[in-house]
């Protein structure tokens, strides 16, 4: 079996048991990914070394806008896709073995998680996992600390608050938040976030 058949496996969203010839091949994929992110985050790189060496991870070209910084982990790499002016800030996760698109635009706030994979809930075969992709659109925003579980997708424009956990698809052009993620309201046109002055005259306004 080459890589190809094995992303196609994980992408029919079939099982991977534990011990399995699929397994094997996953293991084989995480060590090689594991030299490269290794030589990656191991010291400093100039952007265009940072796409080389996340082309040679990932397996596929990126457009000369996206940027990185590392470190960065992941421990497949080959079913990542990344769209244009993408940004992945630093100590970001993707497990994605599922599949990861990223839209044009979004960024990825520090320590991000996406991962893509569950495991078994019988005991006896926790070993044996379950892929799911995981679908990010155009112009989202991933604040700092979220996790994104399998099978999620993120609608564009979306705002997703620091240290969500996103358990649900999520539409285009709200923000959502909390433990588990929930939409808190719409994102109206043109609108853009309180500045420090507005919060503090909206303090004043309170004590007055």
């Amino acid at each position: 079996m080459d890589v190809q058949e094995y992303l196609d496996h994980m992408n029919r969203g079939d099982p991977i048991e534990g011990g399995g010839e699929i397994h094997k091949i996953m293991r084989e994929i995480n060590e090689s990914t594991m030299q490269l992110t290794f030589e990656l985050n191991s010291h400093y790189h100039t952007q265009a070394e940072v796409r080389e060496l996340f082309e040679k991870i990932i397996g596929k070209p990126v457009d000369k806008t996206f940027r990185l910084f590392p470190p960065f982990y992941t421990n497949c790499g080959k079913n990542t896709v990344v769209g244009k002016r993408v940004f992945i800030n630093t100590g970001c996760h993707f497990v994605d073995q599922g599949g990861i698109t990223i839209g044009d635009g979004t960024m990825l706030g520090n320590n991000v998680i996406l991962t893509t994979l569950n495991h078994d809930f019988d005991p006896e075969k926790r070993s044996t996992t379950y892929p799911a992709p995981i679908l990010i659109g155009k112009n989202v925003w991933i604040g700092s600390g979220v996790t994104v579980v399998p099978g999620v997708k993120i609608g564009d424009g979306a705002v997703i608050g620091a240290g969500s956990v996103v358990t649900r698809d999520i539409p285009d052009h709200v923000i959502a938040a909390g433990v588990p993620a929930r939409v808190i309201r719409a994102i109206h046109p043109g609108e853009k976030p309180r500045q420090r002055k507005d919060l503090a005259r909206e303090r004043l306004e309170e004590l007055d």
